[in-house]
């Protein structure tokens, strides 16, 4: 029987290049991304601005966000989709948790 709900964490790596100003706007955007989707957002930690490990548009720092999410497992699928095409989002990944 398929389960209703995952758990499901995603990071976010925001772009810093025009400064910090609008990286509010955009972690509000994808946490409220998930509460329209009847999913139940757990917890945001925002581990703030740290060095790349290598180049990414010729960006050298990145904005690090984490969500924690539960969710139907079309939900990330969605959250992957809005993320692609959302200008100020260097890198980003969606992983089912295990175990816990």
């Amino acid at each position: 029987m398929a389960k209703l709900s995952e758990r499901y964490e995603a990071v976010v790596v925001f772009s810093v290049k025009d400064g910090e100003e609008a990286i509010p706007a955009l972690v509000t955007k994808f946490s409220d991304l998930i509460k329209e989707n009847n999913a139940e957002l757990v917890n945001i930690d925002e581990w703030g601005r740290r060095k790349l490990a290598y180049e990414i548009d010729y960006e050298t720092d990145g904005y690090y966000v984490l969500y924690h999410f539960n969710a139907k497992p079309d939900v990330p699928l969605e959250f992957e989709r809005v993320i692609n095409i959302t200008d100020g989002v260097l890198r980003s990944m969606v992983v089912l948790r295990q175990g816990e």
